[in-house]
This record gives C-alpha cells, structure tokens and sequence, in this order.
C-alpha cells in the first residue's frame, strides 16, 4: 500500500508528464496544496521531497519548488552485474591507495572518494560539543577509552536501534575506529585465512582491501543497481562453494547505491537459516541517509539466531574525523572486544562524550533531515549534468540515498585511463575496476560522488569529464 505522500507525488508527477506543468514552472505553495488537495503540509512537503529526488522538481530557497528539465530522467539504469562465479585473490591496492591519497588534496574535485563535503555536515553544532567537553573534561582530555567504550555512548546507540526496529543491548555494542575497522573486526572474529567470503559485485574497495589483508578469498556475487544482491545467485554459490562469512551493504550500497527492500531482506535470513556456519556481516554507514521516507530497516532486526554483525558508523552522515563506528553481536561480543583491545586500545574519549551528547539533545535527527534533503538535491544536479556532459548512451544508477552514483560508460571505454586524465587535471573519480577482484571487470564504469560542494568549480569539473569521455 502506498504512502499517501507517495499517492500524491505520483498524481504530480503525471501532471508534469502530461505537460501540465512546463519546465521552468513553479508548482503550487505547500499550503495551497495542502489545501486543494485535503492533506497535511507535512505530506505535501514529503511529496515534494520525492519528486525532487526522482528528478522532477528542484528546489529554490525562499521561492519554492520548480519543475526541471526532464533529460536525466531518459538515462537508462545499469542491470544486474555478471562478475566471475569463483573466489578470488584481491588485486589493485596501489590504484585503491592513490584515490585515497587524494582526498586531502584541496586543488581537487572530489568525485572519487565517498566523503560528503563539510558544507553537509553540522560543524557548528558538532564545534560546540568539543569545546563543552573539552572544558567539563579537561583532566581527560588525553584519555582514551578501553573497549568496549563509553556506556552513555552506547546507550544512545543503542536507544537509536531501537528507534528502527532492532533491540540491542548496550552490553553487546562496541565502539569501533569507523565501520571499516568493526567489518576487520567481525571478518577477524569469524574467518581464517584462505576462507571464502561472498560481498556484493561491484562492492566497494575497501571491503576487498580488508579481505586482502586477513588473506581471504572475495567470491563475488551478481547485484543489480536498484535492488541489490541477487539471492538466487547468493543460493547458488552457498551450494557451490564453502562460505565462511557474507559482507553485505543491504541499504545504499556502495558503489552501486543498491536499496534492498524488506522482502529480500527477510529471505536473506531465511535463506542462511539453512547456513548456519556462515556469518552475515551488515555494513549499515549509509542507512541514515535516505533521501525520503522513513529510514530503511536493517537486517539485523530480523535476525533471530544472533547470525548477523551488525556495523555501522557516523562517518558518512557526521564526520570521518571522529572514527566513531560500532558493532553489535552478541555472540561475538566478548572476542570482538579482545580483538578490537589488540587492533588499537581504544577509542578517544573525548569524541565519544561529544557525540553522545549530540544524540541525547536530538542535533543528530535534526541535522539528519536537512541532510536529506540537500543530498537528494546534489543528486538531481549531479544526474542532469551527467545526462548534459556525458555520452548519451551512458547509464546511471537512481540511488534513493547515500553518496554513490554508478556510471556504466560505452563498452571499451577505461575509466582507469580517465582516472589519471582527470587527475592531472584537479579532478578525482572512482575507476570500476577498485571494485572487483577482476582487474578487466567494470574497466568501463566508475563511482561518483553525490556529496561534493556544490559550485562553479564543480561545474566546470564536470563539463571538462565529460568532454575527457568523449574524447577517450
């Protein structure tokens, strides 16, 4: 059944499909269309909301919403991915390790790395927590905090969980250095050198680039851009092959910006009830930036045999320079807790009290709904000047949250090539071929960022890429 907002936008946008609205028109006030139409201006809003996300309208502030052109709207969305059916070794570190290099680089535009710009952020807010800290606290200001970290941290994590749908005690979270180091840890925990681990194809760098270090085998299986990994080749390969642990990004994945919905979600659990040896690792970093709608739920609410690590962090939606993440297990919690004493000692207790403070006065949630909103408008930009610059054959994935956007170039183009075109001329992106254990694979594809300034320099970035296409 669908959201009466989500009645509402569809009705809108078959008013702009039919002409009814013309390019350039600016639709009703939220009030009068609250009015007319004998719903909630909380409705209208959402409604609004969603056409701007599925490309409709943009926003103008102080004026309203306007109707945009529709050409992004003619881009076709990628298939499901077809990567090679048997594990592999990770390659491609050095590549992995130069697009890192180039986030601190200020001359660059930053299309490659995942990151969302300060401007997205709530510095101010954030600003004022350290200094409270810092001043209540100043005999700790050198301290860390052993694991498994700050109770009154874990605490509003945990209310937060608790707040989607899956009850976690704060007895089994641990704070973690970002997601990346809790998926190390929960890899570290459940598998030894040699075993198969299956993740999504394409999947981010990243996630390879821990599976190299641990000396594990990657088994890529076949995801499709909107709806994510597919369980029937996911069925397959656990007949197949002998998986030991499951890496999955089920809400906005990354690179593919892939939601799975709630269905897939339970047949996931269903389907490993059958595997009970093999453990699902959830990386949740991007669930908090859904672009409209309620937030997504997580596997981990539906897991009734303790089978899914849950990790997440507050990298991608607050800042990457506190490293705050965490995990949630059970099962594991008290290993996880040794391995992560082992891994690094701890987390810094001053950034653990900042944060918890910012969760207990609601900045967070606030912060979180204008976040949204001002990513979902840099998605619109960022399809339209795609559809603009680039190749008219190119296609585009229409991710519904998180950073990522997946672009599949004509056949032969070598968007590692590109990498080090663009580079040389400020601009960073995410060749496809980080991606994926197959050097060859995904060569035509590359990530970009959704989360970058938006700006004149980023417009001219984006003219000059596409015209570095065209001439590949």
């Amino acid at each position: 059944m669908a959201y009466l907002y989500q009645s509402l936008a569809n009705r809108l946008a078959g008013s702009i499909d039919s002409g009814l609205y013309a390019p350039g028109d600016r639709l009703p006030g939220v009030r009068v269309t609250s009015r007319n139409e004998g719903v909630s201006p909380a409705t209208v809003v959402a409604a609004y909301e969603r056409l701007e996300v599925d490309g409709y309208v943009e926003s103008r502030p102080r004026s309203g919403f306007f109707v945009r052109p529709r050409r992004a709207a003619l881009q076709q969305e990628p298939g499901l991915s077809r990567p090679a059916s048997a594990p592999k070794a990770v390659t491609g570190a050095q590549l992995v390790a130069q697009i890192v290099r180039s986030v601190g680089a200020p001359e660059v535009v930053q299309l490659g790395a995942n990151i969302p710009h300060s401007g997205f952020l709530p510095t101010a807010a954030l600003s004022r927590e350290l200094k409270a800290v810092a001043r209540d606290y100043v005999d700790r200001l050198g301290d860390y905090e052993a694991p498994p970290g700050l109770p009154r941290l874990r605490h509003g994590i945990a209310r937060r969980m608790a707040d989607i749908g899956c009850l976690a005690r704060p007895d089994d979270i641990l704070i973690t250095h970002g997601a990346q180091e809790a998926v190390y840890l929960a890899l570290k925990c459940v598998t030894r050198p040699g075993d198969v681990v299956a993740v999504e194809s394409p999947t981010y760098y990243g996630i390879l680039q821990v599976l190299d270090s641990l000396g594990l085998k990657a088994l890529e299986i076949p995801t499709h851009a909107r709806t994510g990994i597919s369980i029937d080749a996911l069925t397959l390969a656990l007949e197949k092959w002998p998986i030991r642990a499951c890496v999955l990004v089920p809400n906005f994945s990354n690179p593919l910006g892939a939601l799975l919905p709630d269905v897939h979600k339970r047949a996931l659990l269903d389907l490993f009830a059958n595997y009970p040896d093999v453990t699902v690792i959830e990386d949740d970093v991007y669930g908090d930036l859904a672009y409209h709608e309620r937030r997504p739920s997580i596997l981990k609410s539906y897991d009734q045999r303790d089978q899914v690590i849950y990790c997440a962090s507050f990298s991608k939606s607050l800042s990457a320079g506190l490293r705050i993440g965490w995990i949630v297990s059970s099962r594991h919690a008290e290993q996880l807790a040794i391995h992560n004493f082992v891994h690094n000692c701890g987390s810094s207790l001053i950034n653990q009290l900042a944060l918890a403070a910012l969760l207990e006065k609601g900045s967070y949630e606030r912060h979180l709904r204008s976040m949204r909103v001002a990513l979902a408008q840099n998605l619109g930009r960022l399809s339209e000047r795609i559809a603009q610059h680039f190749p008219e054959d190119v296609k585009v994935s229409r991710p519904e949250g998180g950073l990522s956007v997946w672009v599949e170039l004509p056949q032969g183009t070598d968007t590692t090539a590109l990498f080090h075109r663009a580079y040389a001329q400020g601009i960073s992106i995410a060749p496809g071929q980080t991606f994926s254990t197959d050097p060859h694979k995904y060569r035509h594809c590359m990530r970009l960022n959704a989360g970058v300034a938006w700006n004149e320099r980023l417009e001219s970035a984006l003219q000059t890429l596409g015209q570095l296409i065209k001439t590949a």
